[in-house]
């Protein structure tokens, strides 16, 4: 059984084990996940099953969309409302936050959150942190496409953020503070888009149903998530499936340069994912499986 699954995640329980509903009903421990939420997170949370976890590369690539409320004028040591308080300072009007959001628009270096699943030394941060280490992580370049401020009822900003993968939303609302001269935790965060999908169209892990909610490659081509199909000449499923050397005379139109392409059988079945690297055909995985 291989597939997508839109779950939204509920708070208080971890990504992974969101996926325990989907391992019970499709009877596989193969299942896996792209962008890991945060226990206190809700939303939407992109699972694979069987041979598709494979494929998990073209999500955690993808721009993603929250909603987030920070609490300003209380942070925490874990800058959400799991953590310890570490610190108070003034509450800021709106026009003060609203002309501060500019700087914090499009290309900008951001430090990862203390408690964080960075890995510092071969150890991960939030370990260190919760072993009294003092945990010094780099500043990383992210993207931030929109930054809106949705409502403000002070203390509480309600923030809606579409930006690149790896950036912090506890870390932003952080630096928002901090140029502010002030500290914030996050009180509550969803993640409302992953991509092409949006939270609208995922189902709680405990109502998830194999036969209604798993998304084939065929679908996943049809919403453009990064794959693209390459049409394979007539007879040749058992080249491609033995992972044979390939060139563009497989092909009925040679794959583009960029991007994955998804190679089907004439009975439907994904056989491969190949991409064009240095000019040459090479696979990113043999599948085989529907």
């Amino acid at each position: 059984m291989n597939g997508i699954v839109l779950l939204n995640k509920p708070p208080g329980i971890t990504s992974f084990q969101a996926l325990g509903a989907v391992k019970r009903k499709t009877g596989t421990t193969k299942v896996g996940h792209a962008g890991t939420l945060d226990r206190f997170a809700r939303g939407l949370l992109v699972a694979a099953v069987g041979n598709f976890t494979r494929l998990m590369g073209l999500f955690t690539s993808q721009g993603k969309e929250y909603r987030a409320v920070a609490v300003f004028g209380q942070g925490t040591d874990t800058l959400d409302p799991e953590g310890a308080p570490s610190g108070t300072g003034p509450v800021p009007e709106r026009n003060e936050i609203e002309g501060i959001l500019g700087r914090f628009r499009g290309v900008i270096r951001q430090r990862p959150p203390e408690y964080s699943a960075v890995s510092v030394g071969g150890v991960r941060a939030y370990r260190a942190a919760r072993a009294g280490r003092i945990v010094e992580l780099d500043e990383r370049e992210v993207l931030i496409d929109e930054l809106v401020l949705e409502d403000y009822v002070p203390p509480r900003a309600t923030l809606r953020v579409a930006c690149s993968k790896g950036t912090y939303i506890r870390a932003l609302a952080r630096d928002i503070a901090s140029a502010l001269d002030t500290c914030a935790h996050l009180e509550e965060l969803a993640r409302i888009r992953i991509g092409g999908f949006r939270v609208e169209e995922a189902v709680a892990p405990d109502d998830f149903e194999p036969a209604r909610h798993l998304i084939g490659a065929e679908e996943l081509v049809r919403r453009g998530c990064g794959l693209a199909r390459a049409a394979l000449r007539p007879g040749l499923e058992a080249h491609i499936l033995s992972g044979k050397t390939l060139s563009d005379g497989l092909f009925e139109t040679p794959p583009p340069a960029a991007g994955w392409n998804a190679v089907f059988g004439e009975d439907g079945r994904l056989l491969a994912v190949v991409e064009r690297r240095d000019h040459r055909l090479a696979y990113v995985m043999v599948l085989g499986g529907r």
